[in-house]
């Protein structure tokens, strides 16, 4: 894990363009949320898609995320390099946080350092853009402590992300039983 990460060091509004964090536990109607924000501020929106599809039961998942979805949505899947889109001018929906933290995670064979390093450097260049941008994550450290090392340190990964996306955010948002809760 990185040894020392001074958020209050790093804490801004990002500069070039607007970011909303949206959080909370799983089904706690954080997409949903954050589709209607994002119709809210704009007629076409883009959704980035941070999955990847590894069974049955999570396509369907998938395919639920996506049939509430319209027409007026450009829809791009990315799993791990989102600055490779230039999206200046958009309003752009991350869905999700932990599953592009999972991907990344296992990209750099489960080391907490590289992957933190890769995805806040993604992060940044993805979000220098003129942009609003959504980011939808989980809050899954709210829970007891794994007896698996592995599920620790994914749970450092996401929590140093989830940390490092909201002291760059405009906007946080927690969600509980599909209400709001404005924390910044």
């Amino acid at each position: 894990m990185p040894k020392s990460v001074n958020f209050a060091a790093v804490e801004k509004v990002n500069q070039a363009g607007k970011i909303v964090l949206v959080t909370g536990g799983q089904r706690s109607g954080k997409s949903e949320w954050a589709e209607r924000k994002a119709l809210s501020l704009s007629p076409a929106p883009v959704y980035v898609a941070t999955a990847r599809v590894w069974d049955d039961e999570f396509r369907a998942r998938v395919a639920a995320h996506q049939a509430r979805r319209g027409p007026e949505w450009t829809n791009i899947e990315e799993p791990l390099h989102l600055s490779r889109f230039d999206l200046t001018g958009k309003v752009v929906l991350v869905d999700c946080v932990t599953l592009w933290a999972t991907n990344m995670f296992f990209e750099k064979n489960e080391d907490v350092d590289a992957a933190f390093r890769a995805l806040t450097e993604e992060f940044d260049a993805f979000t220098s853009h003129d942009a609003t941008y959504i980011f939808v994550t989980n809050e899954i450290g709210l829970g007891g402590v794994s007896e698996n090392a592995m599920q620790r340190r994914f749970t450092d990964l996401q929590g140093l992300m989830n940390r490092y996306v909201a002291s760059r955010a405009a906007e946080v948002y927690f969600m509980v039983s599909g209400l709001e809760l404005r924390l910044k």
